[in-house]
């Protein structure tokens, strides 16, 4: 099954990348799909991926990185939020 991955701001610009098609098979959480990316990717991804600030929403739904995919998901990760 497919997987939409969207990476948004800064990330987007770190990475490279804006978007891509993941195929995964079995089950899979937010977590193992990280892994799956860095492992694709290089170690370069891992920091930023797997920095706890950065938000992840499946299906535009912010959720934690235990959350289960399925087919046609769409994951988007951000990075952290600041203001002022």
């Amino acid at each position: 099954m497919n997987i939409n991955v969207v990476y948004f701001a800064s990330l987007r610009e770190r990475l490279g990348l804006s978007e891509e098609q993941v195929e995964i098979s079995g089950e899979v959480t937010v977590a193992s799909l990280i892994d799956l990316l860095v492992e694709q990717h290089g170690d370069k991804w891992s920091e930023f991926l797997r920095e706890s600030q950065v938000l992840v929403a499946v299906n535009q739904e912010m959720v934690e990185r235990d959350q289960m995919l399925s087919g046609d998901d769409e994951v988007a990760f951000f990075p952290p939020v600041t203001g002022g």
